[in-house]
């Protein structure tokens, strides 16, 4: 990723940062937030060290990172930050049967953050056909981890189970 001086650790992706999409908006949110703060400056307005609302996305990178975007420096190494995830990061395609609850999105990225990368993006996919399970696809990757795959796969199995019963 970016490349941070000594004296600055690496900037972290909280878990509310999920897919591509979020750090997109994580980009519009901090270049808007520093056009605002420049023209404050460049009108001389006071603002008084106050930070204008934000949304929940950047709240939730401003905290994890102990950030002062009052601080132009700041904002402009947050923005570093968020662009080399955007164009580095590894992304996953998860496909599921129904839609996942977000408890269950937070598991899975605490895992895949601390397995894969601390910076890997999820982009989620809704397959009803699969069943139970999932499907997983990386740039060069793909695993079906679907019941209808695990049938598939023990078919011969199943149908001698599905005869054995018809038997009885």
């Amino acid at each position: 990723m970016a490349h941070e001086s000594a004296d600055q650790p690496q900037l972290v992706l909280p878990l509310l940062v999920v897919s591509p999409v979020d750090v997109g908006r994580l980009i519009r949110d901090v270049e808007t937030l520093d056009n605002l703060l420049m023209q404050y400056d460049l009108k001389g307005a006071t603002h008084e060290a106050k930070m204008p609302k934000v949304s929940l996305l950047l709240d939730s990178i401003i905290d994890a990172n102990k950030l002062d975007l009052l601080v132009p420096a700041q904002r402009q190494r947050l923005l570093a930050f968020l662009q080399s995830v955007r164009t580095q990061a590894p992304v996953l395609h998860i496909s599921f049967g129904a839609d996942p609850a977000a408890s269950f999105i937070e598991k899975l990225m605490t895992w895949l953050r601390r397995e894969i990368s601390p910076q890997v993006l999820l982009t989620i996919g809704l397959q009803p056909n699969i069943g139970a399970g999932c499907l997983v696809r990386s740039t060069n990757k793909f695993y079906d981890f679907s019941l209808r795959q695990n049938f598939t796969k023990n078919r011969e199995l199943l149908m001698a189970s599905f005869q054995e019963v018809a038997k009885t």
